[in-house]
């Protein structure tokens, strides 16, 4: 039962997005902030659980990346029915998210014909920050600094898996960083 937890988050928080989109469209902020609040939570929940579990497998890291995608999807359709003053006033911050977001996932599908889910830790804590930002927008409303650090992490992690993605001759999910795969090479080179 709990091998399956895991997986089964990211499928709830898959379902999750074209609900919110709807909920978005539609107009309706309460109801869509009732669900994107326990989506946007759930996503620590699944990775905290196949880690300490260690249930990590090749279809959750998938399965986990589709579901970051909608739900990035889905929020940004929130904020621009909901919160358009966030996007007119901070164009810039968003056009630098979605932009290296969309460069490093292009590159991915090219080199691997999949999403990267490297899932490093900058890109784990540039998750966490983005939906802290959403959460709080919705919640409490607008802080630039949360967006401002976000965009910032969030950007430094593309960098980070685009460079990986020039290392990594074959796919592999759940690589920690770069750091961590130049100690493997100086391991493989001094063996």
């Amino acid at each position: 039962m709990l091998a399956h937890i895991p997986n089964a988050l990211s499928v709830a928080r898959i379902l999750a997005a074209p609900l919110l989109v709807f909920l978005a469209v539609t107009g309706h902020e309460t109801a869509f902030t009732w669900v994107l609040v326990p989506a946007l939570l759930s996503d620590i929940a699944d990775g905290l659980v196949a880690r300490v579990f260690q249930l990590q497998s090749k279809l959750g890291a998938l399965l986990d990346s589709v579901a970051d995608t909608l739900l990035l999807f889905a929020s940004i359709v929130g904020i621009w029915a909901f919160h358009r003053e966030v996007i007119d006033q901070h164009a810039l911050a968003g056009i630098l998210l979605v932009g290296a977001w969309l460069l490093e996932n292009i590159v991915a599908l090219v080199r691997y014909g999949r999403l990267s889910s490297f899932h490093t830790y900058v890109s784990k804590i540039a998750g966490y920050l983005l939906g802290i930002f959403v959460g709080v927008l919705f919640v409490f409303g607008f802080h630039a600094f949360l967006l401002h650090a976000a965009v910032g992490v969030s950007v430094l992690g593309n960098l980070e898996e685009l460079a990986l993605l020039k290392m990594l001759p074959e796919w592999r999910p759940d690589v920690r960083g770069i750091i961590w795969i130049l100690r493997e090479r100086r391991g493989e080179a001094s063996s």
